[in-house]
């Protein structure tokens, strides 16, 4: 088994261009499943000794280890993809996953700002002061400089999420060719391998403009280890990861002393939320995110309509 779960991963990686944050899951999920299936001082178990009813007994067992509906279905989901691939290679008859229903979730509305909350969070950027130097120390002086420079690659970045909607992993994966500043779009790489081309707004670009010879800046000071394709790159020059942006966005929340959970994928949530508010069309907003099922840009529809019932409690007299 543990050979067809290697053979699985590298189909993932080669032609199915996974992100690293799916192989990772796919693997360890599989991994689970594997020592599951091979406790101690026990025989191993084929692949072909997998039935639906040995998969519904793994799921019982996560079930007793109070594991979540959501991780439950995302294993389930792993399963099913992974016996796919031995069917189709001919390792198994067939897929045993199939025969095995998914835990039913929850619907769950995602928690949305008001236009009016995310207009003076981002406005509120510019007010954030720059770190002071201490005099004594050479090291917290270019410390100092740096979280300066920084400063200005934050706001663009957290402007540029709102604006144009990305996928945090859609954000730092741009090169510089994908954006064109003069005709404010961005051609963006996302789920699948699928390419798409999104438009971003003016304060996006004037953020990007403050950013743009701060980037200059971190690669001229690199040297050989910067990456000059990346548009977002680290204080070394690298290309940003996705935790990177995680933390830029909590280190923000932090510092305007904001009572707010508020996570990257929070602005792609906002953009979907205020573009339907304000008349866009369902399926317009489907393209911009990159959805490949209208379903799932369905949800902002449910999120939408209790903002509307918020203001309507707040301000109706007789509400």
């Amino acid at each position: 088994m543990r050979s067809a779960i290697k053979k699985f991963l590298a189909y993932l990686r080669s032609v199915r261009n996974a992100s690293a944050h799916t192989l990772r899951n796919y693997g360890s999920d599989l991994e689970q499943f594997q020592v599951y299936l091979t406790p101690p001082d026990s025989p191993p178990v084929q692949l072909t000794d997998i039935d639906h009813r040995v998969i519904r007994e793994y799921l019982g067992y996560l079930h007793d280890q109070h594991l979540q509906k959501s991780s439950m279905a995302r294993k389930l989901a792993a399963l099913r993809s992974f016996l796919k691939f031995c069917a189709r290679e001919g390792m198994v008859r067939e897929n045993a996953a199939r025969l095995v229903a998914t835990p039913k979730l929850p619907k769950r509305v995602p928690s949305i700002l008001s236009v009016g909350e995310m207009n003076a969070f981002l406005d509120g950027l510019a007010t954030v002061p720059k770190p002071q130097a201490k005099r004594r120390s050479a090291r917290s002086s270019e410390a100092a400089q740096d979280s300066a420079l920084l400063l200005e690659r934050d706001r663009a970045i957290l402007e540029l999420l709102y604006a144009s909607g990305l996928r945090v992993s859609e954000l730092t994966g741009l090169n510089r060719d994908d954006v064109d500043r003069k005709n404010l779009m961005l051609r963006v790489i996302g789920k699948g391998n699928k390419e798409r081309i999104i438009p971003y707004g003016a304060k996006a670009e004037e953020a990007l403009g403050r950013y743009w010879p701060i980037r200059a800046k971190l690669l001229a000071r690199s040297g050989e280890g910067a990456d000059g394709r990346a548009v977002f790159l680290n204080h070394s020059g690298r290309r940003m990861g996705n935790r990177s942006v995680g933390r830029v966005m909590k280190k923000y929340v932090r510092l305007m002393n904001v009572n707010w959970d508020l996570h990257p994928h929070s602005l792609r949530h906002a953009f979907a939320t205020h573009l339907l508010a304000d008349g866009a069309d369902l399926r317009a907003i489907q393209e911009l995110l990159g959805h490949s099922s209208l379903s799932t840009t369905q949800r902002y529809t449910h999120a939408s309509i209790r903002q509307l019932m918020e203001v309507y409690d707040k301000a109706h007299p007789h509400a």
